[in-house]
């Protein structure tokens, strides 16, 4: 085999590759020599088929079978004898091969870059760990203590508030005429719920036991019933009864309403509930400032065609969410901006996800990162929980499609390089409670695209996107 290169600009490498015709005929006519032993033709006991009849009705099949997979082979040969990594699966174009003659053919690969990873050791990262306060314990136990209360008929001649539940009938029309689902009687309506169309619930408040009351009402665009959307309708309420919903005593008798042995048992739940879910937001802002500090400190070049196909996905997922809504009569969140604008915008959050997903990669690699079955055995468990009733459905999916397998390991093996990184970087820990842990997400929860590079070795801040680090794109095998 001789292998000779004929381009290499940036990523891009293209070879040609000439196969000797001896070695194309060795493999034909051992493959020849292996049907025999098997193939059966009329005339002919089994085994004994001469070579030249079964060359005359076989060759052109066996040919191609052969040449799939010389090329085949010596592609992989070829890059590995070059130490040539591909991005992606290579483009192969055979451009010579007559019966008798050299196969010719060439090979044009995207290689990935080479990437030095950053001394990790110089990241600095602060971490938030949760200073769980008797307030927040107890705002958790007001509000349990709210939807576990009872609903008593307000005696007074008091006006109806948000909040108060409002025993109505209702006959709804429009223009003078009664309609599908516009009629209730002894319904239950808690006011400030947002339960009936915009403005109806508005309407009923002030009110008193015994009022009847017109609510003039318009049906919303799109609205489910397509014959009523944009529709102005008029109610006929009458209010039979006020209620207002007094909160259950937070004691014992309420921690066993909810399930739990006594009001100490509710609190530790209470407790260690807000402090999972603190971790978990924690980790995934620390996360998220990794990935800042990692796409600022490293720059190079990333392979065009895993960028075109990570911005295709990014786009395709932009148009249907702005699609759905239109639909809905929501407006669009980019509107103030050109397609071109649009584009670039997200154009620029693709590299910025390949870049990443390739720089963790090569991390992993040169650190002998890897997964052990337990951790997928978990990470498939957590996926099957997430659809009750058919765990074991989700679970032979995944057993019987590799594809589906690799898609759901590439997340776990992310989280492992990250754990490698962080434990390598200098990380201050900070209390913090859920009020401030949630004003820090609400600070960082804005999509920007990376900065345009100002300098070839300088780059601009470049905030993390929740869209953009969903998952840094995984590089093809």
């Amino acid at each position: 085999m001789q292998v000779t290169e004929t381009k290499s600009e940036g990523l891009i490498r293209e070879f040609k590759v000439a196969l000797p015709a001896k070695d194309i005929e060795e493999k034909i006519s051992f493959r020849i020599q292996e049907l025999a032993q098997t193939v059966s033709l009329p005339g002919f006991r089994p085994g004994k088929v001469p070579v030249a009849v079964l060359r005359q009705k076989y060759g052109p099949s066996v040919m191609g079978e052969i040449l799939e997979r010389a090329v085949n082979d010596s592609t992989q040969q070829a890059l590995a004898e070059k130490g040539v990594r591909p991005a992606m699966q290579p483009e192969i174009e055979v451009t010579s091969f007559e019966d008798g003659k050299d196969l010719e053919y060439t090979i044009a690969v995207e290689i990935l870059p080479e990437i030095t990873p950053t001394d990790f050791s110089k990241i600095k990262l602060e971490r938030l760990v949760p200073n769980t306060n008797q307030d927040e314990i107890d705002h958790v136990l007001e509000n349990l203590a709210k939807s576990h209360g009872d609903s008593q008929t307000i005696s007074d001649a008091r006006k109806s508030k948000n909040g108060d539940v409002l025993l109505i009938d209702f006959l709804g029309r429009v223009d003078g005429v009664e309609f599908a689902g516009g009629k209730a009687e002894g319904y239950e309506l808690t006011l400030g719920t947002g339960t009936f169309i915009p403005g109806f619930e508005d309407q009923l408040v002030g009110v008193k036991a015994g009022d009847k009351v017109d609510v003039k009402v318009t049906f919303p665009e799109n609205y489910g019933a397509a014959e009523l959307s944009a529709k102005e309708a008029v109610f006929e309420v009458t209010v039979h009864e006020l209620k207002e919903t007094v909160p259950s005593a937070i004691d014992d008798e309420l921690a066993k309403k909810v399930g739990m042995e006594s009001l100490e048992t509710l609190k530790t739940s209470i407790q260690e509930e807000q402090e999972r879910e603190f971790n978990n937001m924690a980790r995934m802002m620390l996360k998220r400032e990794l990935l800042d500090k990692l796409a600022d400190a490293h720059d190079f070049e990333v392979p065009g065609k895993l960028l075109e196909r990570e911005f295709e996905s990014i786009w395709a997922q932009f148009e249907e969410q702005r699609k759905s809504a239109a639909e809905a009569g929501q407006p669009d969140p980019e509107e103030e901006k050109s397609e071109d604008e649009q584009k670039q915008d997200f154009r620029e959050i693709a590299e910025r996800r390949i870049r990443l997903g390739l720089l963790m990669s090569e991390v992993g690699r040169l650190n002998n990162v890897e997964i052990s079955q337990e951790d997928l055995n978990r990470q498939l468990m957590a996926e099957a929980q997430r659809h009750p009733g058919r765990e074991q459905e989700v679970i032979d999916h995944f057993k019987n499609n590799p594809q589906a397998m690799e898609q759901l390991s590439a997340p776990v093996y992310e989280e492992k390089v990250v754990d490698f990184i962080i434990e390598q970087a200098s990380v201050k820990d900070r209390k913090a409670t859920m009020d401030d842990m949630v004003k820090a997400l609400e600070a960082g929860d804005g999509e920007k695209p990376a900065a345009k590079k100002k300098a070839k070795k300088k780059t601009e801040t470049k905030k993390t996107v929740k869209k953009a680090e969903k998952k840094p794109a995984k590089k093809d095998k």
